[in-house]
């Protein structure tokens, strides 16, 4: 332990990394732009320069906290330094704030305002950039980058896809992909984790609200949506609410008052995804391939390990994700003329998860030649759709989700955080409903906020070999020892983003560790709260299998590979 002396006021400090985290620990809110925990110390804002007695200025981001230190963190100089750089900043951004997408909760426009920024008296110089539309997930305007690094080093650090980095020098530098390609001629899997992290409207989620609000004011059309675990758990970060707390019956209610037809609940498909994959994954084992077999949920992992490891990815379950499953069964199910009433269906999927939108465009999710899901629609954009709307958020009644398709299990809800599913299907694979065999299973190891976690599952007096992973730098960890023969699954379950889709890259931009912690506990208060917990238990998926499934599983439960490779031939040729 030491001690510190802070604007006069003795502090001690511990194992904290950087005087920063000690001045924060004290109470003072220290103004950062680069600054993100979980990441690398950049240190290129400047704006957390704090001053010594002798009148030495250094970053405090980046240096190491010393017994009997003594700086202070708002002298006049400080004041006047910090609101320069902002004002510089501003200088050279596009100041389109009155229609930018994160006005209200742009970081940068926050700190000119507490830091008194009231003109700006510098022209901006810089040459006017192209947006970079490419993407089906991520819009990436440079012309808003401020230059603070966050997303090179959330791609580079944890996510080990290195799609952007700076380019050039002084003023002329940029936050590009190489030789200034686009975002899909890059590694980038649309994970989302960059638009995150960025304090700006530089990086922004692909914007499908418009066609979704068309369909909802048009007559002759039914849209349908399902909602995704997470997105209960997040949403109401926005509106006031506790962090963490399931607002499921809020959405509901707002979704059908704003001309939803039908809302359904995204834990049914992911109890749909236990009962194939487990399965799956009994066949794959008795194979004895010696390869695991790794899930398929995360849009943004397939396609990383597709482009990083095509070797390995034939042994990618054949399942579909949740939300494509379900859409299939949706579409599926408003095909007969009763349910649709001679109407147009639209499709939609409420989602964390930015990389979805680039999922449902994939030909192997396709069924009969048909998109299933129509538009991805993220939980930040739902946040807007309901404040377009006007219905204020907490003054709603709780409505559930509608039949047949609105019962999940607990199984089902845990999908939405890292090891999820691998508990899940630990779940499906016990006989019975054994209390004790239940407890055993979440201390098995599959819990917990770990980056990689290994375990073993037991099976018919066997032990499957299991491996949890999320972050895509973590994932490249375990493949390459796979790769090597140093590491040896049954099991491998991957999620892009860290911690899960609680944490995906359409959720609220603003979340921390307390709002991470909320989630985590939100998600596992449902699943304890919820009668059913097992998938094998829901007797609404039972009653599927043997109508609308019967000899249809395979054709809307599983990837359409004929399609996937009716679309490549096409492109070769």
């Amino acid at each position: 332990m030491g001690k510190m002396t802070i604007d006069g006021r003795l502090v001690e400090f511990t194992d904290e990394k950087n005087v920063l985290s000690v001045i924060r620990k004290a109470g003072i809110d220290i103004p950062t732009l680069c600054y993100v925990s979980e990441l690398s110390t950049y240190g290129s804002c400047r704006l957390c320069t704090v001053e010594d007695e002798r009148g030495k200025t250094f970053a405090s981001c980046s240096e190491v906290p010393r017994d009997g230190m003594v700086i202070y963190t708002n002298t006049p100089r400080l004041r006047k330094y910090r609101k320069m750089i902002l004002e510089l900043l501003l200088a050279a951004h596009d100041r389109d704030c009155t229609t930018c997408v994160v006005s209200g909760s742009c970081h940068l426009l926050e700190l000119a305002q507490r830091v008194g920024v009231n003109h700006v008296r510098f022209q901006n110089t810089r040459e006017l950039q192209p947006l970079d539309d490419s993407s089906p997930s991520i819009l990436r305007n440079p012309n808003k980058c401020i230059l603070c690094g966050d997303c090179v080093r959330m791609c580079t650090d944890i996510q080990g896809i290195n799609a952007i980095d700076f380019a050039y020098r002084g003023t002329d530098a940029l936050v590009t992909p190489a030789f200034n390609r686009k975002l899909t001629e890059t590694g980038c899997v649309g994970c989302g984790q960059c638009r995150i992290v960025c304090p700006t409207g530089a990086i922004t989620v692909v914007s499908d609200i418009e066609p979704v609000m068309k369909a909802l004011a048009d007559p002759q059309t039914i849209v349908v949506a399902q909602i995704a675990p997470a997105v209960r758990l997040a949403l109401g970060d926005k509106f006031g609410m506790p962090k963490g707390e399931n607002v499921m019956g809020r959405i509901v209610s707002i979704m059908h008052r704003m001309g939803f037809d039908e809302i359904y609940d995204t834990t049914y498909g992911a109890d749909l995804t236990v009962l194939e994959e487990s399965k799956e994954l009994l066949e794959h084992v008795s194979s004895g391939k010696g390869v695991p077999l790794f899930t398929s949920c995360c849009p943004a992992w397939v396609q990383h390990c597709e482009k990083k490891y095509p070797d390995l990815a034939k042994y990618i379950s054949t399942c579909r994700s949740p939300m494509q499953m379900f859409g299939a069964v949706i579409r599926e199910y408003f095909r007969d003329p009763e349910h649709n009433a001679g109407k147009k269906l639209v499709n939609v999927a409420i989602m964390p998860c930015t990389a979805k939108k680039g999922e449902i465009l994939r030909p192997e999710s396709r069924t009969r030649g048909i998109q299933d899901v129509d538009y991805v629609i993220t939980t930040e954009e739902l946040s807007s759709i309901i404040e377009q709307s006007g219905i204020v958020f907490d003054k709603v009644e709780i409505e559930s989700a509608d039949v047949p398709f609105g019962i999940g299990s607990g199984s089902g809800m845990i999908f939405g955080i890292t090891g999820g599913v691998t508990e899940a299907v630990m779940r499906r694979l016990q006989r019975g409903h054994d209390r004790a065999a239940m407890r055993a299973i979440t201390e098995s190891g599959v819990r917990g906020m770990e980056g990689i976690k290994k375990f073993e599952i037991p099976y018919n007096g066997k032990l499957l070999k299991a491996a949890v992973v999320s972050g895509l730098a973590n994932a490249d960890i375990i493949m390459d020892g796979i790769r090597s023969g140093e590491e040896h699954f049954d099991f491998v379950e991957v999620m892009a983003c860290p911690g899960g889709c609680i944490m995906g890259g359409g959720q609220p931009a603003k979340s921390g560790p307390r709002t991470r912690a909320g989630r985590i506990r939100g998600i596992y208060e449902t699943d304890i709260n919820t009668q059913i917990k097992k998938s094998d238990e829901n007797p609404t998926v039972t009653l599927l299998y043997e109508t609308l499934l019967k000899g249809h599983v395979h054709e809307l439960l599983h990837r359409n590979t004929r399609e996937a490779e009716r679309a490549e031939q096409k492109r070769v040729e």
